[in-house]
């Protein structure tokens, strides 16, 4: 019993630190969901049609450029001498230590993943059936009850795909963490190359890829009604 104990008290720290290496990626889903889901609202619903085909295009266009070079841009404006700081010394309010921080990590992991949250979204809104709001509307539901109880519940198809789409590629995540965190934000992805390249931790690197490629599995077990009565509808 005692042994027993024991074990279970030397495991707890571990199991802790794995539980906070999850979170930073659930944050960081939660954050493009609420910032996604507003951009693909109007943009299915509100916009213009013949603007669509373009605020889409707008909408893809940093992966014309690498993910590295986008980093490096955020590096730029977030350090202490960057454009940021330069207006808040203006406005007189800085400068403040943005860099290097867990805020710069994900503000750098939202702006990466925004767009894989934003065209699934706006794929489920777009072709949402109109005159459910409007029959809503017709009935006397605000607004805000309208979204509440119609067009969230028909687009969670779309928010269970942008979860998939932004979660599990944050999860293997080490560019961002380690250039805006400066290896101070300890993301699992980051965690699992330090094993293989700077600690030659072999088991215990493989042991975390086992656990990353187990959660995977889960989560797209866990996603794959939703999925599919989207794919079905």
């Amino acid at each position: 019993m005692r042994s027993g104990r024991a074990a279970l008290l030397l495991l707890l720290p571990c199991l802790l630190a794995l539980v906070l290496l999850f979170l930073f990626p659930q944050a960081l889903m939660f954050l493009a969901s609420l910032f996604a889901y507003p951009v693909a609202f109007w943009i299915g619903l509100r916009a213009p049609a013949r603007w669509r085909s373009a605020l889409l295009v707008l909408i893809v266009l940093p992966f014309w450029t690498s993910f590295l070079v986008r980093m490096y841009a955020w590096i730029f404006m977030l350090r202490t001498e960057g454009l940021l700081n330069h207006l808040l010394r203006h406005l007189g309010l800085g400068p403040l230590s943005l860099l290097y921080t867990d805020g710069a990590v994900l503000l750098g992991q939202v702006y990466g993943e925004l767009p894989f949250m934003i065209l699934p979204l706006y794929a489920s809104l777009e072709k949402l059936d109109r005159t459910l709001l409007e029959a809503a509307a017709d009935l006397g539901a605000s607004p805000a009850r309208t979204l509440l109880r119609i067009t969230i519940p028909l687009s969670r198809a779309g928010i269970a795909a942008g979860c998939v789409l932004v979660f599990i590629p944050s999860l293997g995540a080490y560019l961002a963490p380690d250039l805006l965190g400066g290896a101070r934000t300890v993301y699992i992805g980051n965690l699992i190359q330090s094993q293989f390249a700077v600690a030659r931790d072999m088991p215990f690197g493989s042991a975390l890829s086992f656990l990353l490629s187990l959660t995977v599995l889960v989560l797209l077990a866990l996603f794959r009604r939703p999925l599919r009565a989207g794919q079905e509808r």
